[in-house]
Formats: C-alpha cells, sequence, structure tokens
C-alpha cells in the first residue's frame, strides 16, 4: 500500500530515521507533504536518504497565507526548478476558509492558488490540493485553469462530487472515514479508479492517537466495507492510482 500524503517532517518523525525504516516492512511507498518553506531542505534530504521509498511533495499551504508574499512565490518557483526531479508533486497548496477568516487574506490565498497551479502545470507536476470550507471557490479555480493532474487531499466536498467526476482529479481518503458519514458517502458514490489512500499522519487521530503511515491499511479496510469489495482490490487499485498520478513507476525501488 501507498500512503500518499502524511508530513514526515512533523516533530513525531524528525530525525527518527529508525521508524521510517520499519515502515518499509508494510509499505511500498510514502508521499510526505511539506507545506513551508522552512522544511523543504529537510523533506528533501530525506527523500534522499531514503531513496524510491519516501517521495517529496513541496507547497505553500493556504493556512500561512500571511507570511507569504510575491518574492516567497519566486523563491518556491526557483526551488522546485532546481530541484525538479526530486518533486513528485506541488503541495499542499490550495484554500483554507476555517482558519482564515479575513477576506483580504482570502483573496491573496485565491491569487496564490491560482499562480501555484499555473506554475505546476508549466512544470508539469501534479498538485496536492487542500481545501476547508472553500469548495465552491476553490473547485471553479481548478476548472478555470482547467488542470486535470490534481490530488484532492481528504476532500470532504460530497455536493461538488460530480465537478470531480467531471475531471480526471482523484482524492485521497484518510481515516477520517472511519468516523465520518459525508466521506463514506464520497467513498460509497466514487469509482475506486479515483480513489488513494492517505493518512495525514500525524494531525489525523484514530481512537485517540496519533496516525502512522501504516494505518493506510485500516483506511483500505474501510474503504472494502463500504464499497463491498475485498481489501486486495481496495490495495491494487489505490496503488494503480498513485503510481499512475505521481508517476512513481518511474522512480520506485523495491
Amino acid at each position: 500500500m501507498i500512503d500518499v500524503h502524511c508530513h514526515l517532517e512533523h516533530e513525531k518523525f524528525r530525525n527518527n530515521k529508525e521508524i521510517i525504516q520499519s515502515f518499509r516492512k508494510y509499505l511500498k511507498a510514502i508521499i510526505t507533504s511539506s507545506p513551508h518553506p522552512k522544511d523543504f531542505e529537510y523533506t528533501l534530504n530525506l527523500k534522499k536518504e531514503f531513496e524510491g521509498f519516501v517521495f517529496a511533495c513541496v507547497g505553500l499551504h493556504p493556512e500561512y497565507i500571511e507570511e507569504f508574499s510575491e518574492e516567497t512565490l519566486d523563491n518556491f518557483e526557483e526551488f522546485v526548478k532546481t530541484n525538479k526531479n526530486d518533486i513528485i508533486s506541488i503541495g499542499e497548496i490550495g484554500l483554507d476558509y476555517f482558519w482564515i477568516k479575513d477576506e483580504k487574506l482570502r483573496e491573496k490565498q485565491k491569487w496564490l492558488f491560482e499562480k501555484l497551479i499555473e506554475f505546476a502545470k508549466s512544470v508539469s507536476k501534479p498538485i496536492t490540493v487542500h481545501i476547508r470550507d472553500a469548495y465552491e471557490y476553490a473547485l471553479k479555480i481548478l476548472e478555470g485553469i482547467d488542470y486535470q493532474k490534481v490530488h484532492l487531499h481528504m476532500f470532504g466536498g460530497d455536493k461538488f462530487l460530480d465537478k470531480v467526476l467531471a475531471n480526471e482529479w482523484k482524492i485521497s481518503v484518510g481515516p477520517i472515514l472511519l468516523r465520518s458519514k459525508t466521506h463514506k458517502k464520497i467513498v460509497k458514490k466514487l469509482p475506486l479508479e479515483r480513489i488513494m489512500l492517505e493518512t495525514d499522519s500525524p494531525w489525523i487521530k484514530i481512537d485517540g492517537k496519533e496516525s502512522m503511515p501504516i494505518d493506510v491499511k485500516i483506511v483500505a479496510e474501510k474503504i472494502a466495507e463500504v464499497k463491498n469489495v475485498s481489501l486486495e482490490e481496495v490495495e491494487r487499485k489505490t496503488d494503480e492510482n498513485a503510481i499512475s498520478l505521481f508517476k512513481l513507476e518511474l522512480l520506485y525501488k523495491p
């Protein structure tokens, strides 16, 4: 199985190479998402240390929008171009209206989101998208730019599922599925060909404990239950989806 979205830069995992090494027993690959420039170098070094197992995604998370400027964007684009072969996706990027209430900052989020999608398109990298309380606005931007290499991380916009189905976008499903009726509804309606596995570890908790990348198995079991298919089928299809979107077949080393 593959965890397409977690945070190995987090202090829970940072400099704990033994625990990351232990994940090899259970997973084919891990994509770690570095949402702030302060962690980019660490993430790339981690990717190089665990070559062919840990893959790097870097982005400018909308929650930190107040810290970002045009210079931040310029530096980000330069960093990605310089390290293009070591980065498989641009993210997390997107809109977050849960944490950000100020209208000017929300407009700035939209501006940055559009710029980052256009940049990802120019370097032919998928985007890993974070949307919270802003589905209508974020999906309008995505459709307006018309980019199809889209990974919707922990997508909870059940009322907008028709837009996902009308495009080639994929979603990743995490431990929230264990307790959310909305996410169960999405999984039930969405074909397996559009679903990948994630944990958002360690931010999402399972039974009060911080999740780990290996918890994708629990998520896969729940997907199998909701869709009434075998665990093996869920594992096979979600792996195929991740490998296809992120071009892991060119990079994966067993």
